[in-house]
């Protein structure tokens, strides 16, 4: 039986190559994302090479309401949704004072708002099905505070401790709940945030292709925890032995270095 996965955010990054894994495998795609022209082109090309069918839905789930109308556009269209994909989100940098607000709360609504009613969303109807799967993408940020992207770390904090708890309520649903925890990986990310590409030209980073293949398969594992990486696996296990204001201080060191922000 062929299935059919939602991706947000699906057109570059991390969502762009989760479609292509999803797509090779020979399921159906609904793609979530605010550029059309984009989703166009990654329509064209999946459809043409995996001849699958690919739906696309444009919208900024930074806006009230979005989350409501991509489910109601799905069900309108009586596609059942097997596995959801909350990919989409965004970060900024700059101490919280000195950041716009317009832009902090656009992060709250699109990181944790949209994320959250999407899953609530879609669950009854996995529910009633037997099963499904949900991916949720967050961050190593989710596991400490963040001195110069408070509102991001805080963001993908909520996301990482959602996951886990509806994996545990959801366990004898059929469904499972997985939190893909990267840290920085090669996207528009950075640009995004920075508005800069050049600050981030020289860093090392995990392509979106290798994080989104672990996402994948932890997801179809049914595993509540992905973290790509031994190097990110080792900071995460580390860090829980450490005292948290050690933690939070040696964050804003971090960021200092890469001159992503000034005192």
């Amino acid at each position: 039986m062929i299935k059919t996965a939602l991706i947000t955010g699906a057109s570059g990054g991390i969502g762009l190559e989760l479609a292509r894994i999803h797509a090779s495998k020979g399921d159906n795609l609904v793609l979530v994302a605010r550029s059309g022209d984009k989703l166009e082109e990654v329509k064209t090309e999946l459809e043409s090479k995996y001849k699958i069918i690919v739906c696309n839905i444009i919208k900024d789930l930074s806006v009230k309401d979005s989350a409501a109308e991509v489910f109601n556009e799905v069900k309108n269209r009586n596609i059942e949704v097997d596995y959801l994909i909350n990919n989409a989100g965004f970060g900024d940098y700059g101490l919280f004072e000195n950041t716009r607000w317009e832009k902090q709360k656009g992060m709250i609504d699109l990181n944790i708002t949209a994320l959250a009613h999407l899953t609530w969303l879609f669950i009854p109807g996995m529910k009633s099905r037997g099963g499904g799967k949900i991916l949720n993408v967050a961050s190593l940020a989710s596991f400490q505070a963040g001195p110069s992207m408070s509102v991001y770390f805080a963001t993908k904090a909520f996301v990482l401790s959602l996951s886990e708890a509806l994996s545990n309520e959801l366990i004898d649903k059929g469904i499972t709940v997985t939190a893909l925890c990267p840290g920085s990986t090669v996207s528009k990310f950075h640009e995004i945030a920075l508005g800069d590409p050049a600050l981030v030209k020289d860093r090392k980073m995990q392509s979106a292709e290798e994080v989104a293949l672990t996402g994948y398969n932890a997801m179809m594992k049914g595993k509540t925890l992905a973290i790509p990486g031994f190097k990110n696996k080792l900071m995460v296990f580390t860090t829980r032995f450490l005292p948290r204001a050690f933690v939070v201080r040696m964050i804003r060191r971090i960021q200092e270095k890469k001159n992503y922000f000034k005192p």
